[in-house]
């Protein structure tokens, strides 16, 4: 997988700076600089919100906990999947890692971040749905509408199977154990059958499942939102609408790349297309892609160097206890 990850890498680095290199490099940062100091500190304030309303649909999914460390934890977990050479899965992994340093148990931590990213998915369909409604309306004759609605369709199959296998996945890995060995998986077993416990007892909640799914859309939403402020400081001529609708038709396509680190490539090509479909000049997509990025690093940085201070603290601790 980490070599598969590595040459994901290669690969879309690779295509996002040929598509730069295309499109021509010096008008890409031209427009990237348009953006300006100011410009870059608003984004990065809505983006910190952003991740604040999906670190409150984690902690909502619970019935104890304070919000700040969920929150801290889903920055843990972005910051991850959009700095560090790991597909969207390490990020997933590091995020449940990060709370657990704050005093959450493991059980609670991962049982939670796999409700939390079948909630978030569920609540991306809502949001391309929204997109796909926009994207008839404005443009019915792209070619793009039955791509993006096979493409949800797929994903609706797909999220259900997923929510089926968090139900039922305790019982078979059980019989598994049992019949491999009556020694060292039985503590495995006893362990997955604590997770599926904690598992179906988040899923018994519906009226706090249903809250974190609206928080997710409407961090969503927000996202949309930010799309159309960074293309307007770039001077794009484009409605909210349509920015709504090219961030949800984005985020499919950044789905079926979820082994891609970083989406490396993957976000310049869906971006230069959604140019063309939206009439953005590409030179301006592409130097959004990179104010992205940069928006990323700039949060993911500090970010990830401060888990690594609490990591420390952690060892230091359990080194002289």
């Amino acid at each position: 997988m980490k070599k598969l990850s590595l040459l994901l890498a290669l690969v879309g680095l690779a295509l996002g700076t040929l598509l730069i290199g295309w499109f021509g490099a010096g008008g890409v940062f031209a427009a990237a600089l348009a953006l300006g100091w100011r410009g870059f500190f608003w984004l990065i304030a809505c983006q910190l919100g952003i991740l604040a309303l999906l670190g409150l649909a984690w902690r909502t999914l619970l019935p104890a906990g304070l919000p700040l460390i969920y929150i801290w934890g889903r920055m843990v977990r972005d910051a991850a999947g959009n700095c560090l050479p790991f597909s969207q899965m390490g990020g997933f992994i590091f995020g449940a890692r990060a709370i657990t340093l704050h005093g959450v148990s493991a059980r609670r931590a991962v049982a939670s971040t796999l409700v939390d990213v079948t909630i978030e998915f569920l609540a991306q369909l809502a949001f391309a749905s929204v997109g796909l409604v926009i994207l008839i309306l404005r443009v019915p004759d792209s070619t793009l509408v039955w791509p993006l609605a096979l493409g949800l369709a797929v994903a609706v199959i797909g999220g259900a199977v997923f929510i089926a296998l968090q139900q039922g996945v305790g019982p078979i890995f059980r019989a598994i154990g049992e019949r491999i060995s009556a020694g060292w998986l039985r503590q495995q077993t006893a362990r997955i059958g604590a997770l599926e416990g904690e598992l179906s007892g988040i899923y018994q909640r519906i009226p706090r499942l249903a809250l974190a799914g609206l928080l997710h859309f409407l961090g969503w939403i927000c996202a949309g939102l930010t799309t159309w402020l960074a293309l307007h400081f770039l001077g794009a001529a484009i409605d909210v609408a349509s920015a709504v609708a090219a961030e949800a038709i984005l985020q499919v396509g950044l789905n079926f790349a979820v082994l891609v680190p970083g989406y490396l490539g993957v976000q310049e090509a869906v971006l230069a297309a959604l140019g063309a479909l939206f009439g953005i000049a590409p030179e301006v997509t592409l130097a959004f892609s990179l104010i992205r990025r940069a928006r990323d690093l700039a949060i993911g940085v500090p970010v990830l160097l401060l888990w690594q201070v609490f990591e420390a603290r952690q060892v230091r601790e359990t080194l002289l206890s």
